[in-house]
């Protein structure tokens, strides 16, 4: 079990004071389906998009875990669920690989505008025909003289539409393979490179998603990062952190959502009692804390294992699978637990179950998890 210390714990209440105005109008936008430039706005104020990275660009040089805290603050404490995926997809998508693996010149260029939050940034894997199979996208990169040659398109891209920065994974060999892919870094108005319309989906709907085309798109040969062929490198350090941090994000969704369905079990009555004296209303809220602990103990143990440069690949797979599912589990059970008003829009409830949809999909399907877990036991990971 992690202690915060009084820094850790003075930041989040720092963070706290933003939330009402973050969560204002959540339902209304979500109906909307529009990015909320104005909340980023007080999301760029509120300092949370500098917390990982490095001083020198105007970070405040947190630790995974401390990121993660905050994160989970953020989750508890605006309802916008979008604007909460949007930020992870900011922190981890661009920021992430720059920091660990990008040339000083890139740092300097890019970081101190990836710490303001302008522009936002996105990153690009997933194709048409590729999903969970990454590695056999079919983008293509060539080398010609001191540029690389895109060519391809990419889909469900989160911030697509009002990315400014985006890492874009490509192949660098016509055998693909895990050294066969680069990264590399784009700029929206980079000739070549171009953006579809928003594509409508079921939640995180003010986070929103579109295709990429790159056609003849040139882009310098130093805003490769890390290293030509080194892009599944880049990408296993981001999805690490993808699933800890929106994860954490989705925990402070989960304590806030346990919390508003026992001040309604205490408050609702039926047939002369609270709901909250009926057993099968009482279990079902007994088992979204457990599913809220079990969360929170395989997310933190599994930052500290990799912040302690320990082998997580095993750890991540059940986190992600944990942390999904049960997210998954708590948002359903709340529906159940309001009842009619859980169906309806105005009390926010179907919104976070829409949403806990998505994270069993996205960073890696809950398929794929059981998969790597079974593989690792020797089983063959089985298709």
């Amino acid at each position: 079990m992690i202690v915060w210390n009084e820094e850790q714990r003075e930041l989040l209440a720092g963070l706290a004071s933003w939330c009402e105005a973050l969560s204002a109008e959540h339902i209304e936008r979500d109906a909307d389906a529009a990015f909320p430039w104005d909340k980023w706005k007080l999301v760029q104020e509120c300092g949370i998009l500098r917390l990982p990275f490095d001083e020198a660009w105007g970070g405040l040089g947190q630790n995974l875990p401390t990121t993660m805290y905050l994160l989970e603050g953020l989750g508890r404490g605006c309802r916008d669920g979008g604007l909460n995926f949007a930020v992870s997809t900011h922190l981890v998508s661009v920021g992430i690989p720059l920091q660990r693996y990008g040339s000083a010149a890139l740092k300097e260029k890019y970081m101190p505008a990836i710490c303001s939050g302008d522009p936002v940034g996105a990153h690009a894997i997933t194709e048409p025909d590729s999903g969970s199979d990454a590695l056999r996208m079919r983008t293509f990169a060539r080398r010609d003289g001191d540029e690389y040659v895109l060519d391809g398109s990419k889909t469900f891209v989160s911030n697509g539409p009002v990315a400014g920065l985006f890492v874009v994974y490509a192949r660098t060999h016509p055998d693909g393979g895990a050294l066969g892919t680069t990264a590399f870094l784009v700029e929206r108005d980079t000739p070549g490179f171009s953006t579809g319309q928003p594509i409508a989906k079921m939640g995180l709907r003010t986070s929103p998603l579109c295709e990429l085309y790159f056609d003849g798109c040139r882009v310098p040969a130093t805003n490769v990062i890390g290293r030509p062929g080194g892009g599944f490198l880049v990408l296993d350090h981001v999805m690490k952190w993808e699933i800890l941090c929106s994860f954490a994000i989705n925990l402070g969704e989960m304590q806030h959502r346990l919390q508003q369905c026992v001040d309604y079990a205490k408050g609702r009555v039926q047939f002369g009692r609270t709901i909250g004296n009926y057993q099968a209303v009482s279990h079902k809220i007994a088992d979204m804390k457990v599913g809220l602990e079990t969360t929170r103990k395989w997310l933190y143990d599994t930052a500290l294992k990799l912040t302690a440069g320990e082998n997580v690949t095993v750890d991540l797979a059940i986190t992600k699978l944990v942390a999904s599912e049960e997210n998954l589990a708590s948002a359903l059970a709340a529906v159940q637990i309001h009842g009619g008003n859980g169906y309806m829009a105005e009390y926010g409830v179907e919104k976070d179950l829409r949403n806990a949809v998505a994270g069993t999909i996205y960073s890696g399907t809950s398929e794929i998890q059981r998969n790597r877990v079974s593989a690792m036991l020797g089983l063959g990971g089985g298709s």
